[in-house]
């Protein structure tokens, strides 16, 4: 596996991955040295999340390779059809799946999911619209919502 290190509005983004895929992005909340010559295998994928960051990209191309179990893929693939600007809640995510007594299990594979933004787990809110649980926490899942909010603020000066 090659790894690299970026600096992102959110924090450093520590990036693993090899020739089949991109296995794990997780935002740090220490400052790790940043890679200075991304790994070929890398490239696409920091590339990508540049745009992302810059505003520039609302979907994601990459080869994935996340690491679970088949109802965690499940829930990740599920995930991944949740467009950009839009939220659901766990409820429906669960009914998504064809259970809505698996909410539990649904949220507790939303929180193990390892890419982090490329599988858009910001994108899951309460049913009351809530922020709840995020494992990079709250306020970078604010930020992403923010982000990719099709309202932006107008100035009145």
């Amino acid at each position: 596996m090659e790894i690299a290190f970026i600096k992102t509005p959110l924090g450093i983004a520590r990036i693993e991955g090899d020739e089949t895929g991109l296995a794990s992005i997780s935002v740090l909340n220490s400052e790790d040295s940043l890679t200075e010559v991304v790994p070929e295998v890398l490239e696409d994928g920091v590339y990508q999340l540049r745009e992302y960051f810059e505003g520039k990209r609302k979907t994601f191309n990459l080869e994935l390779n996340p690491q679970g179990t088949d109802f965690q893929k499940r829930v990740w693939d599920a995930l991944l059809k949740i467009p950009y600007g839009k939220t659901v809640s766990y409820l429906n995510l669960s009914k998504t799946l064809g259970d809505v007594k698996a909410i539990r299990a649904v949220a507790a594979a939303n929180g193990k999911n390892p890419l982090w933004i490329i599988i858009p787990c910001h994108r899951v809110i309460g049913s009351d619209r809530s922020l709840t649980g995020y494992a990079s926490g709250l306020y970078r899942k604010q930020w992403l919502i923010d982000h990719e909010s099709p309202v932006t603020q107008q100035s009145l000066f």
